[in-house]
């Protein structure tokens, strides 16, 4: 009888030890679930819970909540565990890292470019990253894919998949040129040499694409990457100016030369081959073209009296070297509020934004940017737009009360954005179709 009562004692214990650990654990669940909706609530109102490009999509029938996903991602509250299972937050934050579709154990998640309700256009690009012109292939950016570690991936996929069906008998100069020095043609261009292919890259800018035009101070933020012909390369929190260094390193230890400031403005096939003109009529007779010219293009323009002036400039490079200005930044996009910032340390900034609240900001940079705000360290006019920039002053219209003010302005930086090269691709014959909801990577 007294061994009867142990047992049941024995086995009451752990039974009610068993119910606490459950109780407890779905409470913590819960409490969790709670706080990811509350921030899910919050991005819808701030905008920024529907994705506008690359993102993932998570499956709930394969996904066990382990949290792998969240821990993998570099950037803050993309995604988060309600009821068990993962699912988006900040899905506008997502700059396509991807590392949560890798770290997923179960393989649960896909990276998916535009929604149903909202399209992304994009060239046609086959699985060789090839287009429907034969010959001419995208990679990085320009066909869906951002972030550097990405890119270099796909710069050097293309160039192994032209190498492969490269016939070496054709009459043009070049086997392959490659147009656009970022992060997917410098990989390209790498490629090119470890194939012994015939190659040469053209870059309308400088060495660096988009990459060269942050600011000096910016930190790129990327992960491990394997550099053709030079190896693994560990970066995490990297300033432009430091890749830009790695980069010129490989290329003049394998004796890789860039044509900087050398826009193409023609694509045009002949006999069997292309012919690429510039915008200063040099001529390239190539078997291949490569595409890594990115999706921002050329900046859009406000198209104001007074915009054509050298006091307005569409990137910043140096904020360091500005000083005791008034400056006017016109944009709400995270390019802006960290050029505004950096600004804001040795000048007098206006931030000219058109909407009534900012859209879509990294979390680091809405921190900073209500915190400069509330220090009187920039002045944000909301819901305002440029009408007209002289000489030593610009006109601000405010769409809340209909009035015009002129403010005094010494130096002025739009960022509006870009447009995208759609009149280039389609010019050349490829094909530009809109993505709802497509995957771009899968298991």
């Amino acid at each position: 009888m007294e061994s009867l009562i142990e047992s049941v004692l024995i086995y009451g214990l752990v039974g009610i030890l068993c119910i606490l650990v459950v109780f407890l654990y779905l409470r913590k669940q819960k409490r969790g679930s709670r706080a990811v909706e509350d921030k899910i609530e919050k991005a819808k109102l701030e905008g920024a819970h529907e994705p506008v490009s690359l993102h993932p999509v998570v499956d709930h029938n394969s996904c066990i909540g382990s949290g792998a996903c969240i821990a993998a991602c570099p950037e803050k509250d993309i995604l988060g565990i309600r009821n068990g299972k993962a699912t988006t937050i900040n899905a506008s934050h997502c700059i396509g890292h991807g590392a949560c579709f890798h770290a997923c154990p179960t393989q649960a998640i896909t990276l998916v470019i535009g929604t149903e309700k909202r399209g992304v256009e994009l060239p046609h690009v086959n699985h060789n990253f090839e287009t429907n012109v034969p010959g001419i292939y995208i990679a990085g950016e320009l066909g869906g894919m951002g972030l550097i570690k990405n890119a270099v991936v796909q710069g050097r996929q293309a160039v192994d998949n032209i190498a492969k069906a490269l016939k070496k008998d054709h009459n043009a100069d070049y086997d392959l040129v490659v147009i656009g020095a970022g992060p997917a043609g410098i990989s390209a261009s790498l490629t090119a040499k470890k194939h012994n292919l015939k190659c040469l890259t053209l870059e309308q800018d400088t060495l660096g694409g988009t990459v060269f035009t942050f600011p000096r101070s910016k930190i790129v933020m990327t992960s491990a990457m394997d550099l053709p012909l030079h190896g693994k390369v560990k970066l995490f929190e990297t300033s432009k100016t430091e890749l830009l260094d790695l980069w010129k390193v490989v290329l003049e230890k394998n004796n890789i030369d860039i044509k900087e400031n050398s826009k193409v403005e023609e694509i045009i096939p002949e006999n069997g081959h292309f012919k690429v003109v510039t915008i200063t009529g040099e001529q390239f007779k190539t078997k291949n073209v490569l595409l890594t010219i990115g999706r921002r293009g050329t900046p859009r323009k406000l198209g104001i009296p007074g915009e054509s002036m050298e006091k307005v400039a569409y990137r910043l490079l140096e904020a360091e070297e500005i000083k005791g200005k008034n400056v006017l930044v016109v944009g709400g996009g995270d390019s802006a509020i960290e050029s505004a910032l950096l600004l804001a340390e040795q000048n007098q900034v206006t931030l000219s934004y058109r909407s009534e609240v900012f859209n879509r900001l990294k979390p680091k940079n809405s921190k900073k940017i209500n915190e400069a705000i509330e220090e009187n360290r920039i002045e944000v006019r909301f819901n305002s737009k440029p009408l007209a920039i002289g000489k030593d002053d610009v006109t601000l219209y405010s769409d809340k009360d209909g009035q015009e003010t002129k403010i005094k302005n010494d130096l002025v930086y739009i960022f509006a954005g870009g447009e995208l090269p759609t009149q280039f691709l389609e010019k050349v014959g490829i094909k530009i179709t809109k993505k709802f909801g497509e995957a771009i990577l899968k298991h």
